[in-house]
């Protein structure tokens, strides 16, 4: 009850900011998704949860089939402080450019250029963490 009303309290404080583009509906969703994710965000030292499905699994065996979610996560938070922020911010939270820019007070540019940045690093890990695990394997 506590996350909707937080949810619906940010709705009624950034309505002036509602520009009539797009489904009055879904920009409300959409604010109330960000206070839901600031919740378990705030909550992620205490609360941590991954639900895992048989038939979400890849087919294809590759480097990432032999990460677990805690290996990421320490590859993420490898990545220099604002390029962390940003890639966080996009890919696990769910913000936008924009969003991310005025949260940060940064320009759209930047954050994209920090989400590539970042990209480019995990990848970089990634290829590491699959050829040290072909060598043990092998």
């Amino acid at each position: 009850m506590t996350i909707v009303n937080n949810g619906f309290l940010r709705v009624f404080k950034k309505i002036d900011k509602y520009s009539f583009k797009g489904s009055f509906e879904g920009w409300i969703r959409r604010i109330v998704y960000h206070s839901v994710s600031d919740y378990f965000r705030n909550k992620s030292n205490t609360l941590r949860f991954l639900e895992i499905e048989d038939r979400d699994k890849p087919m294809n065996s590759n480097a990432l089939d032999n990460l677990y979610l805690d290996d990421l996560m320490a590859m993420v938070d490898d990545l220099p402080p604002a390029t962390k922020e940003v890639f966080r911010l996009y890919a696990i939270e769910g913000y936008t450019h924009v969003e991310i820019a005025e949260r940060l007070d940064i320009s759209d540019g930047t954050s994209k250029w920090h989400l590539s940045a970042a990209r480019k690093k995990l990848k970089t890990m990634i290829s590491k963490q699959q050829q040290e695990t072909q060598r043990y394997a092998g």
